[in-house]
């Protein structure tokens, strides 16, 4: 398949997505252990869908918790080249209602202990990350959005806190100042990962609440998020189900995101250990073939 399989990684309910056929399970291992849950593969039109509940189901793993790079490592293996998150946020901005969505093109990592790279251990790479959504894949996203009736937010800053306690007002009130539009605990490190996978990786991001900032909206509770949540489940199903008929169509892959580990690897292969190199050969094999 040129275009290879669309990844889409978010709440369990999202593969039970009308006209999806071909439904099987998968349950693969990684050098990185097991993903959140099995992945959940179909078929609509021409492309072939594979979903991964990001909490597994029944929602039983924390943010810091998440598998993320056993997550990223099993798409890949399946021959995803495009991943699409779907998630929920709080609005730091009043313009962003509480049921909107945005499609952030920037993220600011405050998280404090997750692993946000496959390397280490004897391999060290640095690859760019100045635009952590792919531009071409967010474009194709809000060009199918703009048609689906949500209120859309092209563009804004997704700040990504470790949880999974949500913010203090002071927290909240500074995050306002540095100019962020958007608040969650998910997007990384899958981001960072999806880059180092060589993935196209955009954000859903649906808004449940405004934080704890807006005087008026009382505090941000567990309840007011799964209620908002459930309500855009339909429509990110909508979503994703018209710009998969986009993307089966669209011209072949270009972007940079394919190759953003063409000059990223900095030690010498030689210096390779044995089995580091073999945990990663699903990442290095392109440009250091064995």
């Amino acid at each position: 398949m040129p275009h290879g399989r669309i990844g889409i990684i978010g709440g369990s309910g999202l593969y039970e997505m009308e006209g999806l056929e071909d439904i099987r399970e998968v349950r693969p291992q990684t050098p990185f252990g097991a993903p959140s849950d099995a992945l959940i593969i179909g078929r609509t039109g021409a492309l072939e869908l594979v979903f991964l509940p990001r909490h597994g189901r029944g929602h039983r793993i924390a943010p810091t918790e998440i598998p993320v790079r056993a997550n990223i490592y099993a798409l890949k293996a399946l021959g995803v080249k495009r991943l699409i998150s779907v998630s929920a946020v709080g609005s730091m901005r009043k313009r962003i209602r509480p049921l909107d969505l945005v499609i952030p093109d920037q993220v600011i990592d405050r998280t404090k202990s997750r692993v946000s790279s496959f390397f280490g251990n004897g391999i060290v790479a640095h690859c760019g990350f100045a635009e952590p959504f792919c531009p071409n894949l967010s474009a194709t996203l809000a060009q199918v959005a703009k048609g689906s009736g949500v209120r859309l937010h092209l563009g804004g800053t997704y700040l990504c806190i470790e949880g999974p306690q949500f913010s203090t007002k002071a927290e909240s009130a500074l995050y306002r100042q540095w100019g962020v539009d958007i608040i969650g605990m998910t997007a990384i490190p899958e981001a960072k990962l999806a880059r180092e996978a060589e993935m196209c990786y955009a954000t859903l991001a649906f808004a449940t609440d405004y934080d704890v900032w807006h005087k008026s909206a009382g505090h941000v509770s567990v309840e007011m998020v799964v209620k908002n949540l459930a309500a855009n489940v339909e429509k990110a199903q909508q979503i994703i189900r018209e710009a998969a008929v986009h993307l089966a169509s669209a011209e072949p892959l270009t972007c940079q995101c394919q190759n953003a580990l063409q000059n990223a690897v900095i030690t010498a292969p030689e210096r390779f250990p044995v089995e580091t190199r073999r945990a990663l050969a699903l990442l290095l094999d392109k440009y250091f073939p064995r």
